[in-house]
This record gives C-alpha cells, sequence and structure tokens, in this order.
C-alpha cells in the first residue's frame, strides 16, 4: 500500500474559512466538544485503539482518496469502523444469560479477529459508505461505487448484503455515528486561536495540521509510545501503565493541541511559545503535555530534539490550571 508518509502527501487538503463565526458560537462549540470529549473517556472501551492500526487506517485513507472523499469523512470512516468493531468484540466476550463464558472470551486476541476475519472489509467498506453520507455536499459512495470494488477484491456480496451490512453497524451503533473527529477539535481550536489574536495566518497552519494529522492516525502506536515513555521517564512501561495511558491514546482534544503546536513549531518557531500557551488557557492541558507531545510527533518525523530544547531554553514555565475559556 506505500509508505504511511506516501499515503498522507497524496490527500488533497481542504481549505475552510477561518474568522467568521462569532466569539459566542465560539465558545459554546468549544465548551460541548470539550465536554463530549471528558463524557468519551469516562466510558472509555478497554479495546479502544485496537482498529486503528496502520494498516486498517491506511486502508480506509486510501480508499476515501479513490473516492473522492473529504477527510472528514475519512476520520469519521476511522472512527464509526473502530466504535462498531468494538461493540462486536465485546458482544463476544459478554457472559451468556445462564451466567457461562461464551466459548470466545477465553480465547485469545488473535482468536477474536479470526472470528471477525470474514465480515471485515465489507464492515470497512460499509463505515466509508456511511461516513461519506455524512458529508453531504461531498460524494456519497452508493452501492453499485462499493459492490465494485467489493468485487475487485473477489468477493461475491449483492446489493441486499451492503444494506444490511450499513444497517447492521447503525443498529450497533444505536444510529449516533456522527461522532466529532480530531478534525472537528483541531478547526475550532484554530479558529479560537484566530480570534484570540494569534501571529500565525490560519490557512498555512491548517494545511500543515491536516498533513501531521494523517501522519498521527498512520504512525499512531509510535507516537504515542514514544509519548508514553517521556511520561513515565522509562524506556519499559509495565502492563498496568500501558493500560492507564490508553486515556491519554483516546483524547481528542489533547491530540488536536499536539498537533496544532507542532505544526506551529515546524511553520514559525519565534512564534511557537505563544500558540503553546494559548493552547494552554483555552483548553486547561499544560504547556508541558503540548511539548512532550510535540516532541513526540517530530522525532517521528525528523528524529529531532529541538522543540524540547527550544522550550526549556525560552524559560516559559509551565502553568498547572485547567481552565476552558476565550479571551
Amino acid at each position: 500500500m506505500g509508505s504511511p508518509a506516501q499515503a498522507a502527501s497524496r490527500f488533497r487538503v481542504s481549505e475552510p474559512v477561518f474568522g467568521e463565526v462569532a466569539p459566542e458560537v465560539i465558545e459554546e462549540m468549544l465548551i460541548r466538544l470539550a465536554t463530549e470529549n471528558e463524557q468519551y473517556l469516562s466510558e472509555l472501551s478497554g479495546q479502544a485503539g485496537r482498529f486503528k492500526e496502520a494498516q486498517i487506517v491506511e486502508f480506509i485513507f486510501l480508499l476515501s482518496e479513490k473516492w473522492h472523499l473529504d477527510q472528514s469523512a475519512r476520520y469519521q470512516a476511522v472512527e464509526i469502523l473502530e466504535r462498531f468493531m468494538i461493540k462486536q468484540v465485546e458482544q463476544i466476550c459478554k457472559p451468556s444469560r445462564e451466567g457461562r463464558k461464551s466459548s470466545a472470551q477465553g480465547k485469545g486476541w488473535s482468536s477474536l479477529k479470526d472470528e471477525i476475519y470474514n465480515t471485515f472489509v465489507l464492515r470497512l467498506v460499509s463505515c466509508i459508505q456511511l461516513a461519506s453520507k455524512l458529508s453531504l455536499h461531498y460524494n456519497i459512495v452508493n452501492s453499485d461505487t462499493a459492490l465494485k470494488f467489493l468485487q475487485s477484491l473477489k468477493y461475491s456480496y449483492t446489493k441486499q448484503e451492503l444494506l444490511e451490512s450499513e444497517l447492521a453497524i447503525l443498529k450497533a451503533l444505536h444510529f449516533q455515528i456522527n461522532v466529532s473527529t480530531p478534525l472537528a477539535y483541531v478547526e475550532l481550536l484554530l479558529e479560537v486561536l484566530g480570534h484570540n489574536g494569534c501571529l500565525l495566518p490560519a490557512k498555512p497552519l491548517h494545511e500543515m495540521c491536516m498533513h501531521l494529522l494523517d501522519f498521527s492516525y498512520l504512525t499512531r502506536d509510535a507516537i504515542y509510545d514514544t509519548l508514553l515513555k517521556i511520561a513515565i521517564e522509562n524506556s519499559t512501561p509495565s502492563k498496568l501503565q500501558i493500560a492507564k495511558f490508553l486515556t491519554v491514546k483516546e483524547d481528542f482534544m489533547l491530540l488536536a493541541v499536539g498537533i496544532i503546536s507542532t505544526s506551529a513549531f515546524i511553520l514559525n518557531p519565534k512564534h511557537w511559545n505563544q500558540v503553546v500557551e494559548h493552547l494552554n488557557c483555552i483548553t486547561g492541558i499544560t504547556s508541558q503535555s503540548i511539548l512532550e507531545f510535540s516532541y513526540a510527533i517530530l522525532k517521528h518525523i525528523i528524529g529531532s530534539t529541538t522543540p524540547k530544547q527550544h522550550y526549556r531554553n525560552s524559560g516559559t514555565r509551565a502553568p498547572e490550571n485547567r481552565i476552558i475559556l476565550l479571551k
């Protein structure tokens, strides 16, 4: 399928308009997203992230590109697939009514993957179809297009089976598929930064964020592995530390802040401290956490420790307050 960097570089960049939304609307949206993020993390499944492996994400990205979908649609597809597959795995593992464990519960993760393998590609295509329907002003992937692709892979599904697959996903997720993706967090925070007087122009910052968001999805495990080792100051984390770190890996607000901070550093290191301070005030995420995330991303792009050194040399201290506000 090609390297993650090659896959990321081929995707088109959308160009939203910034500076057109009233401050009170921005603040309401920010609070809503922050609340949604906190609720998601509080209800987080232990299986979260299992279906965001690089190959799965790359498959979705490339297929979305083939069908000319916008960036929000492909992120939606990843998140819909993740949530649906987790529901499937949890259903398989759920104890029976008689109190006995299901036959699958005692099996390893690889065995569970084998059980859902037969319909996985069909479900993946259905998730992309559903995501395309959430972006009504872009191309919608119809049944003919989806079936033609599946047939090219030697699958013999019918339109009825394709429809049933979409319906199965919708029912499993209680028809709640229009979830916010990290892209929504990035774009809203960029809007807030512009309102708060950020010196970096929004358009080039947004373009860089899109490239880095793709990259972070495609190299997710490597980036968060580095971040975990930074957080615990140890190169061999325990199983408990890895388990507790799951909420960090699934924190969309943290990811968005890290993406924006890293983009700002790449574009103009002189304004980087200002951007970090703004992001700290807006989200309550400490400057130190933002610094560490930027370091983890850049380490896997260029292997550089420059942002860490730049931050330390600036003399900026990391505030510890946790607030959500617009200046």
